[in-house]
């Protein structure tokens, strides 16, 4: 799971594995960034435009709503400005989710991905 400790969402994701007794390998953004392999695999899965937080400041403070921008272009915005990540990104397996995902979590774990 990849998140910022301090990031709502990315806190909710945790307690919600923990409740689960699920566990998870958890890389703090703000002390090491997502390697660039990792987040085109999260690419791969759900698009760019689907790791873009469009409701976060950043996303606003950058004026990204009022340009047109490819997939390379958001990938390599978001590797420039984690602030840019919908959070928490979650990988289980072959499995991928960005941001706030209960359901799809619960569907993983009773498919026993978990």
């Amino acid at each position: 799971m990849f998140g910022l400790a301090d990031s709502r969402p990315t806190q909710a994701a945790l307690r919600f594995f923990k409740e689960r007794r699920v566990n998870v390998t958890f890389v703090n953004l703000r002390r090491k960034p997502i390697a660039p392999g990792e987040l085109r695999r999260f690419v791969e899965q759900l698009g760019a435009v689907a790791l873009l937080d469009t409701e976060g400041r950043p996303y606003k403070d950058l004026g990204l709503a009022y340009m047109r921008l490819g997939d390379e272009e958001i990938v390599e915005r978001l590797l420039a400005n984690n602030g840019l990540l919908r959070l928490p990104l979650v990988r289980l397996g072959n499995a991928f989710s960005a941001g706030p995902a209960d359901a799809t979590w619960k569907v993983w774990l009773a498919a026993g991905k978990g």
